[in-house]
């Protein structure tokens, strides 16, 4: 996940109540490559951040859908444009998602306790494991763009649109109370358990609501279809998610890049399926 500038300017008391700037702020800061300046760097608010994620996703899921399309209108076919999609959110997080997933997966495969696991992920190098990852998370999500454009611009747009959005929700999910941080330092620890449970859950509904209705632009059945994959994205990450609380004792930056790639890789499978 990107991480905020060393220096963060001044920022107000930490008791006082955070603006939904700083929530914005927060999440496109911390979610993003975007030059986004960060003004407060406390827990309340990454709590307004974290619930903020999902508009996050959302740009980057506008500007994945928008150079796909403009590839399809320059003559490509859905597989250059799935390439073209997929490669706006690695370019929006400097790959930083895609490099926390490599790293979770060399954690979970080394089999060593989890202090050992923690140091691995650490590391500047990817490992066997992270490679095998990569590789086939990018290949799921080029196929199933690639699949989803052929059927129409407007299905791959979609797809991708959403796909940005539940990737992000996931770390909002991921942020609720209950959740601890694996080190006491780093991005993880900032939002570990930061956002209630009842308003990660609220969040989740809306997300979800508002995927459906933007399914609804291919018919009732689009609407059911891009709740299912909201909802088959979270599933897969609270999957992911409670395997490393078991493995590593909570989260990390690296951890909520791989639910993020985790998310959003299963919200494109599942449209694809239908």
């Amino acid at each position: 996940m990107t991480t905020p500038p060393p220096a963060p300017s001044p920022a107000p008391p930490p008791s006082a109540p955070p603006s939904v700037a700083d929530g914005l702020r927060f999440a496109f800061g911390t979610l993003t490559a975007l030059p986004v300046r960060l003004t407060r760097w406390d827990r309340a608010a990454a709590r307004a951040g974290m619930l903020c994620a999902p508009l996050a996703g959302a740009v980057a899921g506008l500007g994945a859908a928008a150079l796909g399309g403009l590839v399809l209108v320059l003559g490509a076919g859905p597989l250059l444009a799935a390439v073209a999609s997929a490669a706006v959110p690695a370019a929006l997080t400097r790959g930083l998602h895609l490099d926390g997933l490599a790293d979770t997966a060399d954690g979970l495969g080394s089999a060593k306790p989890a202090a050992r696991a923690l140091d691995i992920m650490k590391q500047s190098d990817i490992g066997p494991f992270g490679v095998i990852t990569l590789l086939f998370t990018l290949l799921a999500q080029v196929a199933a763009l690639a699949q989803l454009y052929a059927a129409g611009w407007a299905h791959g747009a979609l797809a991708a649109l959403v796909a940005g959005v539940a990737a992000r929700l996931a770390l909002t999910l991921a942020s609720r109370a209950g959740v601890p941080a694996a080190r006491p330092e780093g991005l993880g620890a900032a939002v570990a358990g930061v956002v209630p449970q009842r308003r990660a859950v609220l969040t989740c509904v809306v997300v979800t609501a508002l995927c459906a209705a933007a399914g609804l632009a291919l018919g009732p059945c689009g609407a059911l279809h891009h709740a299912l994959a909201v909802l088959g994205a979270l599933g897969a990450a609270q999957v992911l998610l409670a395997h490393c609380v078991r493995r590593f004792g909570g989260v990390t930056g690296d951890v909520f890049g791989a639910l993020a790639e985790t998310a959003a890789t299963a919200a494109l499978v599942v449209l694809a399926l239908g």
